[in-house]
């Protein structure tokens, strides 16, 4: 560490590929064009094309962006040296994985399966079929948490001792209708990417407490969280997630506050705020021996330079570059635990208040 804090020497992105191969896609919801491709676009990853069983909205988005819209699942899967992005729903995931060539690299959109089991599943699939294969926990990958990561290993806030996130915003779920039935949404579909970032900043927990519900007012199944991870005795971790804050701008939150025992960060998440157009995101840090906070300049934000970054490392790691594939499906099986034990948790019964004597 120098004596001075430098905000401009904290790493904000990912290495490219020196040769990216060509990019398959599966799937041609919003996420794709909104996210997928405009990031590949930006990284300079070649698009092979996509294919959706929707031929009708296949064919719109492959039109929109000048690439291929294949006939089937086998005729994508035969595409050569290709890396093939899974931007299916999760119970579609292991179906598209059984069709790939053995070992080809495969990117997997969050979540690894409906449930534990789905993720075991898909996992045990890549075992066998010797996929080189990780989950798009993309949040690992924005500007701000590289940034993030990268002063907590240089020591500029000490031990983590506090991990604190607060979300209090108006979610448009209507934006992905295969969510609004569906009986996992608020930890599996959201807060997996913030128990993602916890689980590589601190480890795996012992343990969660958790409570995920809906809301009166309409019928998402669960758009409110509220869930603590037990790190033992030293660090306190929490979330309190509401999805359902629909009364204005002014008191919406969506923000991290990280404490050490020497320094500080505070993380706002603008994408989520107004969402998709989202605002800037934010990163400050009161670093170990400052007087004040400092504010970090960002090199670009969550969407799209996450995607870049996430993919980066994929191509990478598939040409030898990179000797990490961060969340490998063996490493994202652990997030999937956490998010099940959540969703047990709150399912089981709450400490009872004792009887009047």
């Amino acid at each position: 560490m120098t004596d001075a804090f430098d905000p401009a020497s904290l790493s904000q992105s990912w290495l490219k590929p020196s040769k990216p191969r060509p990019i398959v896609t599966f799937g041609a919801g919003s996420i794709v064009g909104d996210a997928h491709f405009p990031a590949y676009r930006k990284g300079g990853f070649p698009i092979s094309g996509l294919y959706d069983p929707d031929q009708a909205k296949a064919r719109k988005l492959a039109e929109t962006w000048g690439v291929t819209a294949f006939r089937s699942v086998e005729e994508a899967a035969a595409v050569k040296d290709a890396i093939f992005d899974l931007a299916t729903p999760p119970g579609r995931h292991a179906e598209v994985l059984k069709a790939l060539p053995d070992g080809a690299v495969a990117l997997i959109q969050k979540p690894m399966g409906n449930y534990l089991g789905e993720a075991t599943e898909i996992l045990e699939i890549c075992r066998a079929k010797k996929l080189k294969a990780a989950v798009n926990f993309q949040l690992r990958f924005a500007p701000m948490m590289l940034a993030l990561k990268d002063a907590i290993a240089k020591g500029w806030l000490g031990e983590v001792v506090d991990f604190d996130a607060l979300l209090a915003l108006d979610t448009p779920w209507q934006l992905w209708e295969f969510l609004l039935k569906a009986p996992r949404v608020e930890i599996a579909m959201h807060s997996i990417h913030y128990l993602d970032l916890i689980r590589q900043l601190l480890g795996d927990p012992l343990g969660v407490h958790a409570k995920t519900l809906g809301h009166p007012n309409h019928k998402v199944a669960q758009t409110r969280t509220s869930a603590i991870l037990d790190y033992g005795d030293t660090v306190r971790c929490g979330l309190s997630i509401n999805h359902d804050h629909k009364f204005g701008r002014r008191y919406q939150a969506c923000e991290f506050r990280i404490c050490g025992t020497e320094g500080a960060a505070y993380v706002k998440l603008g994408l989520n705020l107004d969402y998709p157009r989202g605002e800037p995101d934010i990163l400050e840090i009161h670093p170990k021996g400052g007087s004040d906070w400092v504010t970090v300049p960002l090199a670009g934000e969550w969407f799209p330079d996450a995607f870049v970054g996430r993919m980066a490392n994929v191509q990478r790691f598939a040409s030898g570059e990179d000797a990490e594939l961060v969340s490998s499906v063996e490493d994202a099986w652990h997030t999937m635990a956490l998010v099940e034990a959540a969703y047990r948790s709150s399912a089981a019964p709450a400490t009872p208040l004792a009887a009047k004597p």
